[in-house]
């Protein structure tokens, strides 16, 4: 294989570490750099990642198969590539703001290029690396504000959950490798027996990508650290974090663990039914609404496991058509929670009351978002749920949709509590009407676009879907 071959391959992790090494030359050789320049360039940069995504579908693997590439891989990189870059639009004024501009964009790319290694590996040590690589920088973003207390107390709880799931990951992996003699996910398939230990070895697996997933009772660190977050970070953590977490989960437990599929079926039926009650249930108490969105976070997590229980081409389609939604829709309500909390300071859901009167677009936009992710037609978010319920039938889950569908009315419940304080509640003091920046515009008027379309354009999932999945 020549050179040309293997940028090809890797085109999303060589392109990544070329603007880390360029971000880096200009830190360290330019006294005074313009801001909304270097700031202009990262969102380029991003743009061209995610064009790359789309010329062509290269097939094949490299370093003895611990990295691969296919178009489904090439399409999840493309996704959670879409999600930063909606992000960094977003947080653009805040960064602006921000002396520490430059390395804030050298952990969001050093983040991306472990994300992508997890994504395209073939070998659980290419996995574990990739791993590492995304959450130890994700840890220092969260503590990226660290004038605030909160913010670093948010990220001493991220890194002692993250370091304690990632000890079960390896114990389980340890398992593995001592019972297969290999840690290449093909060997391990071919070698996987249903023994106890084997069975146990899985099990610990689960619990380290639980805490990744924020599957309930794995999820005790999420609420704590979104709301300490910068909200650009907790926008990230909530999307592309969650994402990439869930695209490398189907991989593996397709790939690698179809022998096993009776017991991992049931383990996710499980998890799915008590993640989506837990984070209901909890949501409906939250003031705060970054606390509010963590937990609907959760609840959707819950929604994401009855397509990955699913087990088939039809379902990954799914899975991956609902994330990209859920990035619509997240992202869109973060962005106006952003925007707020970046020119007021108020972050509770009370202080949204009679919001509608002074800033009506931001409620409008918040409203499109908040109803996408309750699922309410013709937003998008009711397409991206109808699509998972339905591989759940094929799959013959019907108690776990039931549970589903009587969890989806239960939001509307909270979800509502929002348009209520915008629409109807009065305030004596309600939030001023203010202009927002153009970058964030951008994001947001892409993001209720999203919201609005993408669900009548059968082109994206047909697209989805016709990819090869190896299932």
């Amino acid at each position: 294989m020549n050179l040309l071959n293997y940028i090809s391959l890797m085109r999303f992790e060589v392109v990544s570490l070329g603007v880390i090494v360029l971000l880096l030359l200009m830190k360290i050789f330019s006294e005074k750099l313009n801001v909304s320049l270097i700031l202009g360039f990262v969102n380029f940069s991003l743009l061209a990642i995610l064009v790359s995504g789309f010329i062509g579908h290269p097939h094949g693997s490299v370093f003895g198969g611990m990295f691969l590439n296919d178009g489904t891989l090439m399409l999840e990189k493309s996704v959670i590539t879409f999600a930063t870059l909606l992000i960094s639009l977003q947080g653009h004024n805040w960064l602006k703001k921000h002396e520490n501009y430059l390395e804030f964009y050298l952990l969001l790319f050093s983040i991306l290029n472990g994300m992508y290694f997890m994504i395209s590996s073939g070998n659980f040590l290419m996995f574990y690396l990739g791993l590492e690589m995304a959450t130890i920088p994700l840890t220092a973003l969260v503590a990226f504000d660290f004038n605030r207390m909160r913010s670093a107390e948010s990220a001493g709880k991220m890194i002692l959950s993250s370091a304690f799931s990632s000890a079960i990951l390896l114990f389980g992996l340890s398992l593995l490798y001592g019972m297969t003699g290999s840690l290449s996910f093909q060997e391990v398939a071919m070698n996987f027996s249903s023994s106890p230990l084997m069975s146990f070895a899985l099990v610990l697996l689960f619990v380290g990508f639980a805490f990744k997933i924020s599957m309930v009772p794995f999820h005790l660190w999420t609420a704590d650290v979104y709301e300490g977050s910068p909200v650009a970070i907790t926008s990230f953590l909530s999307v592309v974090s969650k994402g990439a977490s869930v695209f490398i989960f189907m991989t593996i437990l397709y790939k690698v663990f179809p022998m096993a599929h009776g017991i991992w079926v049931n383990i996710l039926v499980l998890l799915s039914a008590v993640t989506m009650t837990i984070g209901n249930l909890f949501a409906i108490r939250q003031t705060n609404i970054k606390r509010f969105l963590a937990f609907s976070s959760i609840t959707q997590a819950g929604y994401i496991l009855i397509g990955v229980a699913s087990a088939s081409a039809q379902s990954m389609a799914s899975v991956i058509y609902f994330l990209l939604i859920y990035a619509f829709s997240n992202i869109g309500a973060f962005t106006v929670v952003s925007l707020i909390a970046d020119k007021t300071g108020k972050e509770n859901i009370d202080d949204y009351k009679g919001l509608y009167k002074t800033n009506p677009l931001l409620s409008i936009a918040l409203l499109l978002a908040v109803f996408s992710l309750a699922g309410i037609p013709p937003t998008a978010g009711f397409f991206g749920k109808l699509f998972l319920l339905t591989s759940g039938a094929s799959a013959g889950l019907i108690t776990l949709i039931i549970i589903a569908s009587l969890n989806m009315i239960i939001s509307l419940y909270y979800y509502l509590r929002i348009i209520k304080a915008m629409f109807v509640d009065k305030n004596e003091t309600p939030i001023e009407k203010f202009i927002s920046d153009t970058p964030a515009k951008i994001a947001l008027v892409i993001c209720v676009a999203g919201i609005l379309v993408v669900g009548f354009i059968n082109f994206i999932f047909e697209y989805i879907h016709s990819l090869s999945f190896g299932l």
